[in-house]
């Protein structure tokens, strides 16, 4: 059964770094597209970031480019996300999700039908 489990969220200043992990199961992860997503309270699921099957391609919302990477580790089944500069902005419940698109990823939640269950990231003084 395909699974994904979220960790690394927490809370954080103004200015720090989190670095986030979607662990994947039951499936392997380099052939599938692989997306960070984040909600807020009352608000739609905003696209952050997302790698293709393969990593040949990788998208970021504006909002986080030049702050936020995304990576891949298809030895541990593994995606992350590391988050610097952190704004307050930023806080949010951060969900991945997968899918299997073959070359390339797209930042819509409608592409996706496997989430994992969030983790949530605050950022606050």
């Amino acid at each position: 059964q395909l699974q994904l489990l979220e960790s690394g969220g927490g809370l954080v200043q103004p200015g720090g770094s989190l670095r986030l992990s979607c662990a994947a199961s039951g499936f392997t992860l380099r052939n599938y597209a692989i997306s960070w997503f984040r909600q807020v309270p009352g608000k739609e699921r905003e696209g952050v970031s997302c790698v293709s099957s393969y990593g040949g391609a990788t998208d970021y919302a504006d909002s986080v480019k030049g702050r936020f990477t995304m990576s891949r580790d298809n030895d541990r089944n593994t995606v992350y996300l590391q988050m610097n500069s952190l704004k307050p902005e930023d806080t949010a419940v951060y969900y991945c999700a997968t899918e299997r698109i073959i070359g390339l990823c797209v930042l819509s939640d409608k592409a996706y039908r496997s989430w994992g269950q969030g983790t949530q990231v605050t950022v606050s003084s």
